[in-house]
């Protein structure tokens, strides 16, 4: 694949360099490489769709006479597809972050004005985009198939802010995955991780349902409190503590990821 071509002014600084002048070029590149990738784009749009319709129509009569809900299983359902959708785009970031680091445009990026952090931002970047049109697509999907929330407009924003943090970690956190693997394979299975851990939360099913040698674990992972988060803004089921503890994983995950994967960039660009 043929690289975006960049203009960038200034003259040649150290690699190191703490600014991020370079941000938006390459924000605009990785967005660019993303549009070229058609098959990876429609993957990542429609695997989360598919997972959905299944759950609703294969699964739904059986969860909903459970009652799950106010608003059906699917109502259940979405916070948790759309935490899946931002997985699969975390996924092609790591992917993405890798090839750059293979693929010798770092060594071009070095004689220009460009830092560390700028390239992996303009990655993140173009991570949250592909999301917010994913999410878009699901919600649209979604409504069509009877997704009926009734929270408010501040519950809408607590939800969409809720859902961006979480991007964001992932997003970086996939990025340091990026720049860890030696390959594009290699990174690419990130998307194990990111696709196992909606598995045993509260994502599919309630976490009470679930053997007890396995709700230690559904409770304390990042997921559950981003769904049950989410569900709670949208839905108007309890709350609870979930939106700060929820808030609390994704800083945290975001704060160690963006740290860890500067310094694995400078190690390796050396």
């Amino acid at each position: 694949m043929s690289e975006t071509a960049i203009a960038l002014p200034g003259s040649v600084s150290p690699w190191a360099a703490p600014r991020l002048t370079a941000f938006p070029a390459m924000a605009t590149r990785c967005l660019r490489l993303s549009s070229r990738s058609i098959d990876a784009m429609i993957t990542a749009l429609m695997l989360p769709i598919m997972l959905m319709l299944l759950f609703v129509y294969v699964f739904g009569g059986a969860m909903s006479a459970r009652g799950l809900g106010s608003g059906g299983y699917v109502s259940y359902l979405v916070p948790g597809v759309l935490l899946l959708c931002a997985g699969f785009g975390a996924a092609s970031t790591a992917v993405s972050v890798s090839q750059d680091m293979t693929g010798g445009i770092i060594d071009r990026f070095r004689s220009l004005n460009v830092s560390g952090r700028a390239v992996l931002a303009g990655h993140v970047t173009a991570s949250v985009v592909r999301n917010t049109a994913s999410t878009a697509l699901v919600l649209g999907i979604a409504f069509a198939i009877g997704f009926r929330p009734h929270a408010s407009a501040a519950g809408w924003l607590g939800a969409a802010g809720i859902l961006l943090a979480f991007v964001l970690a992932i997003s970086w956190l996939a990025a340091a995955a990026g720049v860890l693997a030696r390959s594009a394979e290699a990174a690419s299975g990130f998307t194990f991780l990111v696709m196992f851990l909606p598995y045993p939360s509260s994502t599919f099913v309630p976490i009470a349902t679930m053997p007890g040698w396995l709700q230690g674990f559904a409770r304390n992972q990042p997921v559950t409190p981003v769904v049950e988060a989410m569900r709670a803004l949208l839905l108007g089921t309890p709350a609870g503590a979930a939106p700060w503890r929820a808030l609390a994983w994704c800083g945290g995950i975001l704060i160690v990821a963006a740290i860890a994967s500067g310094a694995m960039f400078k190690l390796r660009t050396r």
